[in-house]
């Protein structure tokens, strides 16, 4: 032995471990949380129709905590190397799930028009979609502008789920204005993005096609 450690002479060496997260990590049991709160917040908020303003306060609380969560579990997957299969496929459930089961109670219970209901439902659903539709060809990033969205959509349906009056109740409706305006102009943007995506990425699909071509 020369007490020359392999790398330093040239001998082989060996690839470092990368360790994989484990499904039971803080990032993704925030996620379940998220999925819990669900169905609890839906108990909450139409406990005695709707009506009890004690309970719409304990609604509010359940929708809050999975708004904080949703903004802390992505930031600790990033952080931390946390990311997981699970974690790709329930974070964004878990999204859709809480913001969804609040439009549509709310809409159920009179507090809400359905068309706002439906004008942001059919957004999310659309991008989420066409996201996939793109996905061969590259991956549209969260921009700025749909995490304001997402924040005063958050917002709104917080305000929403509370029983408020008077002044109050004027702002909320302003809040739930931009909430919705924000939700079209972002939503608008994407599709830009995704038909931007595309072109290009069937763009470099032809040429590379007419390179094997060429070399063949």
């Amino acid at each position: 032995m020369t007490g020359v450690p392999a790398s330093a002479a040239g001998g082989p060496r060996t690839a470092p471990v990368v360790r994989q997260a484990g499904l039971w990590n803080i990032a993704n049991v925030l996620t379940m949380l998220r999925l819990v709160l669900v169905p609890a917040f839906v108990v909450l908020l139409m406990h005695d129709g709707g009506t009890d303003p004690v309970w719409r306060v304990f609604a509010w609380a359940a929708f809050a905590v999975a708004m904080i969560t949703d903004i802390f579990d992505g930031h600790l997957a990033r952080a931390y190397n946390l990311v997981t299969d699970f974690g790709k496929i329930a974070d964004p459930i878990a999204d859709k799930a809480i913001m969804g089961a609040a439009l549509v109670c709310l809409s159920v219970l009179g507090d809400l028009p359905w068309w706002v209901t439906g004008v942001i439902l059919f957004r999310e659903l659309g991008i989420t979609l066409m996201r996939f539709w793109v996905i061969k060809h590259g991956v549209i990033p969260a921009s700025r502008g749909g995490k304001i969205k997402t924040l005063a959509q958050g917002t709104a349906v917080g305000m929403y789920v509370l029983v408020l009056t008077g002044p109050l109740a004027t702002f909320r409706w302003w809040v739930m204005a931009v909430a919705v305006a924000l939700t079209v102009i972002t939503g608008l943007d994407y599709v830009r993005q995704a038909v931007v995506l595309r072109r290009a990425g069937l763009a470099r699909e032809r040429a590379e096609r007419a390179e094997r071509g060429a070399a063949g």
